[in-house]
């Protein structure tokens, strides 16, 4: 089973609906022992970087995460602002601390280039096929995006998808057993949903 953490911010149910589409038991929780029961871990998000912190916090759920993820290696797949919350730091309305499972601050993109921001729509994504996550064949893959932020990685090593929009930034991360997609594979038809596929079938 696959627990989508309920944290008050997020399309929870446009994830449960792509896995329920995709025949895989999903559900969405921010109970402590469902998601240590879980097989698999993934934390949605839409929304501010700050909020976010603070619901976790106060629904008492980093803890669980940091144990279950970081601790006993559970399969993570973090979505858009779910992405970010995995980095150490955003600048997104002040300075927050972020979850510090990846080092990379997550800041803005600039608008002085003529870039509409909010990054809305569907782009391409060079991908590194060694990802397990990622459809084989297809380096160049497109899924939608809808953000102001990205994560400024410091170890290029972790990337394996990368996107333009003004500016070269991480579309796909992976780290051990954390993945991360700045876009909505929920919402990006085909290719989007061969990712929550083959997360699914991580061991």
């Amino acid at each position: 089973m696959i627990a989508i953490i309920n944290y008050g911010l997020g399309n929870l149910s446009s994830v449960k609906n792509a896995f329920d589409v995709l025949g895989i038991q999903s559900e969405i929780t921010d109970n402590k022992q469902t998601i240590k029961d879980a097989n698999k871990i993934i934390l949605p998000g839409v929304g501010a970087f700050g909020y976010g912190m603070e619901n976790l916090k106060k629904l008492g759920l980093i803890e669980v995460l940091q144990e279950e993820i970081i601790g006993n290696k559970k399969p993570f797949l973090g979505i858009c602002l779910g992405m970010q919350l995995i980095c150490k730091k955003s600048y997104e309305e002040g300075e927050f601390e972020g979850l510090g499972w990846i080092d990379a601050d997550v800041i803005k993109f600039k608008t002085e280039q003529g870039l509409l921001v909010p990054h809305v729509g569907w782009n391409e994504v060079e991908c590194n096929l060694n990802s397990p996550i990622l459809i084989q064949g297809n380096q160049k893959q497109t899924f939608y995006f809808v953000h102001s932020y990205y994560p400024n990685i410091k170890d290029e090593s972790m990337v394996m998808g990368w996107c333009e929009y003004g500016v070269k930034f991480p579309a796909i991360l992976q780290k051990d057993n954390i993945f991360a997609v700045q876009f909505h594979p929920e919402k990006s038809q085909t290719e989007g949903l061969e990712i929550l596929r083959k997360f699914s079938n991580i061991t």
